[in-house]
């Protein structure tokens, strides 16, 4: 059954489209068909995935606005099992031409399901606002999942999304669920670091991943070279990290299968 997970943060900078190319491209390399979804009108991680948008004559704008099928715009990557929907600068006119749509927070949940089931994971990377792209995101996922950076505001960001998840749970999307919560970029020689890891761990029990990413130089150079850290550099602290992560995610998947 497709597991469908959006991966979240209000805030900019923190690494969500790095987690989602690095967590989507390592459940590639474990076997498991995945898919990858640009809902940033940036198009970072369509670009970070070697994918020229002046090339594409049709993206995910035109799947949501326009009723392009999901199938005709899908792309492939290096990795044979890893697919992505790409996207590009339009997609920030979605945001206005949707508002007055009928069932517009449905609009990627309809969109995608008619290839869901071709895939093991769909992870949705969402834009650095709660506005409604990432509406859409969170009502067409099963879960969320958090990128944190351990800076001062984090835990006042991650009680806002929480909150946004609650309400979306409650109008939308009973089945919603927090998939976790992963620290980014992170620097443990600083006190705030350890700090702020230590707070969020107490104010939310249960929800954060024992892998963590580091700050990392190959990390931070791969998108720009149109890869994955695991074809950049396979070796890298960064790639195991991102390993480490996906190997928790999928056992929490598969204990909650049991």
């Amino acid at each position: 059954m497709t597991r469908i997970v959006a991966i979240a943060n209000q805030k900019g900078g923190v690494g969500k489209t790095t987690t989602t190319i690095n967590v989507g491209s390592s459940v590639a390399a474990a076997e498991k068909r995945a898919l990858v979804v640009d809902m940033d009108p940036q198009a970072n991680l369509t670009s970070g995935l070697g994918i020229d948008t002046s090339q594409l004559s049709q993206t995910i704008y035109q799947g949501l606005v326009e009723g392009a099928p999901a199938e005709a715009l899908i792309q492939d990557t290096e990795l044979v099992s890893l697919k992505v929907l790409p996207s590009e600068r339009n997609l920030t006119g979605a945001e206005i031409e949707l508002v007055d749509q009928p069932r517009r927070e449905f609009r990627l949940r309809e969109f995608l399901a008619p290839v869901a089931s071709a895939y093991d994971y769909i992870f949705i990377d969402c834009p650095p606002s709660l506005g409604l792209l990432t509406l859409n995101a969170l009502v067409a996922a099963d879960s969320v999942l958090i990128p944190l950076q351990c800076e001062f505001f984090a835990l006042a960001g991650v009680s806002e999304l929480l909150s946004t998840v609650s309400r979306v749970r409650a109008s939308f999307n009973p089945k919603l669920e927090i998939e976790g919560i992963v620290f980014t970029m992170v620097d443990e020689r600083t006190n705030l670091t350890t700090q702020v890891m230590d707070d969020v761990r107490q104010n939310f029990p249960g929800m954060v991943y024992r892998s963590i990413i580091p700050r990392n130089v190959r990390l931070a150079e791969a998108p720009s070279f149109g890869k994955p850290i695991l074809l950049y550099d396979v070796r890298s602290r960064g790639a195991d990290a991102y390993l480490s992560l996906t190997k928790e995610i999928l056992g929490h998947e598969a204990q909650s299968a049991r």
